[in-house]
């Protein structure tokens, strides 16, 4: 589901950008690109997950610690109706607790300088890139253009060096959130597939501390299957362009220009 996460990170993003403050285009790309990334961060306790082949041996390396942790959280933290499970794959990095924890250190970092703030940001965006492909970085760039070209500046360059001045004090403002929305989405999207996802923990349910919330059984689905693909991931990319900021204006703006000229010709 990597495509279909990243995705729904993308839409999140979109949408969620305006309640943290985002609105141009030149800040909301970004954020939605991060969210896209950090929307794939859940699965590093999945060796064959894209997240944890990203860079080979040092994500692999990564995604054995998290596993590792995850099954020792799940064997301390389980309840008496828990199954019997190794407690690695959409454990400990799919619960809410994990999503706020990584974003309120992500934000944090903005006290280690914005240097460390752009390093989680590139993260974000080099995994979103490895799912959807390199559109998203040319859409980053492009929008970091317009706000460069929205400057007016008689200069490209100090144009150009104010802008990324400017845009990596913003970064610190808004990566915790594109972390823990991204992270979250995630939980969300494994929900409706038939496993389920246990992203309640440690809030006891049932007997269980990791009670898998899911779908009524009609309405599940399975991943990698042709609901994914048919379905999911086309609903989601045109949710992806429909939620860019002007996008539904440009639209009723071209329904409107095609009804008078319809009426026109009749």
């Amino acid at each position: 589901m990597g495509r279909s996460h990243a995705l729904s990170g993308w839409c999140a993003g979109l949408a969620v950008a305006p309640l943290v403050g985002l609105t141009s285009v030149a800040e909301v790309v970004p954020f939605a690109a991060a969210t896209a990334g950090y929307a794939l961060v859940p699965d590093l306790d999945h060796p064959g997950a894209s997240a944890s082949r990203l860079l080979g041996p040092v994500t692999r390396l990564v995604s054995a610690a998290v596993r590792a942790f995850s099954g020792v959280l799940y064997n301390v933290t389980k309840g008496p109706r828990d199954e019997d499970s190794t407690g690695k794959h959409r454990h400990a990095t799919h619960t809410l607790v994990a999503a706020i924890l990584l974003g309120m250190l992500a934000a944090s970092l903005g006290d280690r300088g914005k240097w460390a703030v752009l390093a989680v940001a590139v993260t974000g965006l080099v995994l979103a890139a490895d799912a959807l492909g390199d559109w998203i970085v040319l859409a980053v760039l492009a929008a970091a253009g317009w706000s460069v070209v929205g400057t007016g500046d008689a200069l490209p360059g100090t144009a150009a060096a104010d802008a990324l001045q400017a845009g990596l004090s913003q970064i610190g403002g808004w990566i915790g959130a594109a972390v823990a929305v991204g992270m979250f989405v995630h939980c969300l999207g494994d929900s409706l597939t038939r496993s389920g996802c246990p992203w309640l923990w440690p809030l006891p349910i049932r007997g269980e501390t990791w009670y898998e919330l899911r779908l009524p059984k009609p309405l599940r689905f399975s991943t990698g299957k042709w609901f994914e693909h048919v379905v999911i991931v086309p609903v989601l990319t045109i949710g992806g362009v429909l939620l860019l900021p002007g996008a539904l204006q440009a639209l009723q703006q071209l329904f409107d220009a095609t009804s008078i000229w319809l009426a026109g010709q009749s």
